[in-house]
């Protein structure tokens, strides 16, 4: 297959707000061994990302530097030491940098098939959600059928993927959101009960829901502004998996008591600095647990939009603003 020289892909001159990103033209990437060079189809947004372009969130040394952690499209060469794919498959991938473009270099252990049926929007959908719930929720937590979790953000594209999976894995669901709306979009996808946290105590409605039990998970990407409130709302043995800090991360004046009382686990992770065996063991596992789930339809990414390449700087603010629910995704 012959290649173009340059390809099309979203630079920024500084961070800033979304008005920093433009699309420039520049050179394909370079394989490494044991990558794969995909033709992007479409390509996932998420909040590092985001955070990625205010300066807040640095690619590893060795990632690209152009934005975009997930991808889906067709393999267009492989490196050395790859035998699992060969061009013309269609897959999406787990990227550590570069999704935002035309071309993407993905390590061949962080790419997985299209399920049967799938697109390459509800393709692209999956893999830093899917990753970053399986790894925290299931991995790290130890979730398992008949505990109880709780998620929060449960709108979000993390929410509504492990909403989905908790209640495919014969877990009981409970979850926050911020509005009425929001709340029964959590409800449809299989939560038990999904509380307005503008309108509710979610820990008040947690002890009254368990019979003063307490959840035996919590995921959890607000960090500081819920710690206290996510420790009284764990019961004995209960795990709280922290992933994001969008409500800070310094916590004052907490009383840890609850911690040892409880024997409660405090864990937390990120998946751009977990190394490649770790990431090609998610993937293993996705493949081997979800894949399936997908296929038969009992799981399935939350799209709320999908947007023109072109329209990048207005998915993020899209992003920004918190009033989607599930995934936003961007065609090429």
């Amino acid at each position: 297959m012959t290649l173009p020289d340059q390809m099309t892909h979203v630079a920024m001159e500084q961070p800033g707000g979304p008005e920093v990103m433009r699309l420039v033209r520049g050179a394909l990437p370079v394989l490494k061994p044991g990558e794969i060079l995909v033709r992007v189809e479409a390509a996932g947004i998420n909040r590092p990302d985001v955070l990625q372009r205010m300066g807040a969130y640095p690619p590893p040394k060795d990632a690209s530097p152009i934005l975009g952690l997930e991808v889906a499209g067709e393999v267009v060469a492989v490196a050395e030491g790859v035998s699992a794919f060969r061009p013309g498959d269609r897959v999406t991938a787990l990227a550590n940098g570069g999704g935002y473009a035309e071309y993407c270099a993905v390590p061949a252990t962080q790419a997985l098939p299209f399920p049967k049926g799938y697109d390459a929007v509800k393709a692209a959908a999956l893999p830093e959600t899917f990753f970053t719930v399986w790894a925290n929720l299931f991995q790290m937590a130890g979730l398992t059928e008949g505990e109880t979790v709780l998620i929060h953000g449960g709108s979000s594209g993390i929410g509504t993927t492990a909403i989905q999976l908790a209640k495919a894995f014969g877990a009981e669901v409970y979850t926050t959101a911020g509005s009425a709306e929001k709340c029964a979009a959590c409800e449809r996808l299989g939560a038990k009960r999904a509380i307005n946290y503008r309108a509710e105590d979610f820990a008040a409605v947690i002890r009254e829901e368990t019979g003063k039990r307490g959840v035996d998970a919590i995921l959890d990407m607000i960090g500081a502004a819920y710690f206290e409130k996510n420790i009284a709302s764990l019961a004995k043995d209960g795990c709280l998996s922290i992933i994001a800090f969008l409500g800070g991360s310094l916590a004052e004046k907490v009383d840890l008591t609850p911690i040892m009382v409880k024997r409660l686990t405090v864990t937390g992770s990120t998946m751009r600095p977990r190394t490649a065996a770790e990431k090609q063991a998610i993937r293993d596992e996705l493949l081997a647990e979800v894949w399936p789930l997908l296929e038969e339809g009992t799981v399935a990414p939350v799209i709320h939009a999908a947007m023109p390449f072109a329209e990048v700087a207005e998915a993020h603010r899209l992003m920004e603003t918190s009033t989607h629910v599930g995934k936003i995704v961007l065609t090429l």
